[in-house]
């Protein structure tokens, strides 16, 4: 349990206080109530800057160290520490620890960054992560009494609260490695765990030390045995072979996967593919202008109107305030081409984009503000998945490579995202990921997509992972030069390939409505379709 000034977190459950429920019925155990320290809560922080700065003898920790830091400490006339205050954020929150009785409390606020890190350029060699502010202080010690010289050492909270992690994921990827060492107890592997998960196995080395913490090997073996644990830490690989029992866990998630059905406009599709699933990746195909986009954004309203889901967005063809403001007219049924009052756009857009229980955006979209890079993308992809996002839009593919990725061009370069995009929804299975791909053009003399042909499986631009690492694949065909207003709204739709159960053929169609900018299922409407390439199973 750590108290805040609003309130309380237990960091087994998850479980979150208001300051009432913290001072009027919190009963931890063992401890019949809850009291706060006697001292620590008198304090402001402006007062707190001002409390003197001593090393922490009984720790092996100089006072160099904890000057370096700003860590500062309260006495007994008597020279006994009662209390330590471990500066976050540049000293607007600290962390204060009451040392007998021990117990931590928080004053300033809450925060998620790491102990430490304003003290650090980002992008160096490598930075170490720690369980627990002392423990940075140790490793600290440790590199002063080996160099003389301060590098990169930093602390999360708690390992069973790793969010700074998150929130500090592209900070702490700048660097060349990463060298973790948490508590050797079940609750510091368990955050190991998740720690390596979080930054990344390729970036990530694991400290191997034969105490409990850094501290206690600071203490009972030296600086040189800690110094000697960071230069000779491992890489851990995810890889290994399971159980049958691992098996067995696997069939019953597989087997309990909810299916989150297709918006209205495309429900004709969940009689075939049983809408959408966890752990795939789902192709959307179609020539120009016949509506993929539109059909994305029909799809991200019906999660949003749905579930409590997070969503993440990458759009590479529009700015972000281009999908904001079509999301937005979308949602309050007013075409996004029309010119739109500015204040009834902004409060359908309040509406839309509005914050989950714990305060945090439920949609997030990536700004890529021009610059498309493969690992770019995938570090914000990883990181939406992070933020609890389950439902991932990705328009479109063949931009997203067309820069080169890590030297590579063309469908090597297409190859490794597909693989990327493989490996992501199978680290993060309840994540689904829709992904739109653009087609060849069609053979000379032949009926073009944007006249109404349907794309086969071949038609699909680009390497031959795309088609076989995707799922499902929904084709959409449009007459855009059709005489009649109906037909050239029309649209009509396909399955090529669906992994689920192999269900594949003519899949019904839509109508889009101009005045409204909206798409609405379109079962009366009749046409012959022609599918090619079905399901490869």
């Amino acid at each position: 349990m750590q108290v805040y000034e609003d309130g309380a977190k237990c960091f087994s459950c998850g479980k979150l206080f208001t300051k009432a429920q913290v001072e009027s019925s919190y009963v931890p155990r063992p401890v019949p109530k809850y009291t706060p320290g006697p001292i620590a809560p008198r304090f402001t922080t402006e007062q707190i800057a001002r409390l003197p700065i001593h090393g922490f003898q009984n720790r092996d920790i100089t006072r160099q160290v904890c000057e370096f830091y700003g860590v500062r400490c309260m006495r007994t006339e008597g020279g006994e520490i009662t209390h330590h205050f471990y500066p976050y954020d540049k000293g607007a929150v600290y962390k204060i620890r009451t040392c007998e009785p021990k117990s931590f409390q928080w004053l300033g606020g809450h925060t998620t960054s790491l102990f430490g890190m304003e003290k650090f350029e980002r992008g160096g060699r490598r930075l170490i992560i720690v369980e627990g502010e002392a423990d940075a202080l140790a490793m600290q010690q440790a590199n002063i009494d080996y160099n003389n010289k301060f590098y990169p050492a930093v602390a999360v909270p708690s390992a069973s609260d790793l969010k700074c992690l998150v929130d500090h994921r592209e900070w702490i990827r700048s660097f060349k490695e990463v060298v973790i060492c948490f508590d050797n107890d079940t609750q510091g592997q368990e955050g190991l765990k998740k720690a390596l998960k979080i930054i990344g196995y390729d970036k990530c080395r694991v400290m191997d030390i034969a105490e409990k913490d850094v501290n206690d090997q600071l203490i009972k073996h030296g600086g040189k045995s800690l110094v000697a644990a960071m230069f000779n830490a491992q890489e851990r690989s995810p890889a290994g072979v399971v159980s049958s029992e691992a098996i067995r866990e696997a069939i019953k998630l597989r087997a309990t996967t909810p299916h989150h059905p297709y918006s209205a406009c495309l429900s004709t599709l969940n009689d075939k593919i049983k809408g959408k699933r966890g752990g795939e990746i789902v192709l959307f195909v179609s020539g120009t202008g016949c509506g993929k986009s539109t059909m994305f954004r029909e799809e991200i309203l019906n999660v949003l109107n749905t579930t409590r889901d997070k969503v993440g967005i990458v759009s590479l063809e529009e700015s972000v305030g281009e999908t904001g403001q079509k999301l937005a007219a979308m949602n309050m049924n007013r075409n996004p081409s029309e010119d739109l009052d500015t204040e009834e756009l902004l409060s359908s857009f309040d509406k839309l984009f509005v914050k989950d229980e714990n305060g945090e955006d439920r949609i997030l979209v990536l700004d890529h503000q021009g610059a498309i890079t493969d690992s770019t993308i995938m570090d914000q992809l990883e990181y939406m998945c992070l933020k609890g996002c389950k439902y991932l839009f990705i328009d479109h593919i063949t931009i997203m490579v067309s820069e080169g990725v890590e030297g590579l061009t063309g469908n090597e370069a297409q190859d490794k995202v597909m693989n990327d995009l493989l490996r992501l929804v199978k680290r993060y299975p309840d994540v689904w990921i829709g992904l739109i791909s653009h087609l060849r053009k069609a053979p000379l003399g032949g009926k073009s997509f944007e006249a109404g042909r349907m794309p086969s499986i071949d038609d699909i631009r680009g390497s031959g992972s795309i088609k076989q690492i995707s799922f499902d694949i929904i084709a959409f065909s449009r007459d855009t030069q059709a005489e009649s207003v109906e037909s050239r709204n029309h649209v009509d739709f396909a399955v090529l390939k669906c992994r689920w159960n192999g269900n594949t053929g003519p899949a019904g169609g839509a109508y889009y409505d101009h005045e409204t900018g909206r798409m609405r299922s379109d079962q009366g409407f009749t046409q012959v379709v022609e599918v090619k390439g079905s399901a490869d199973f």
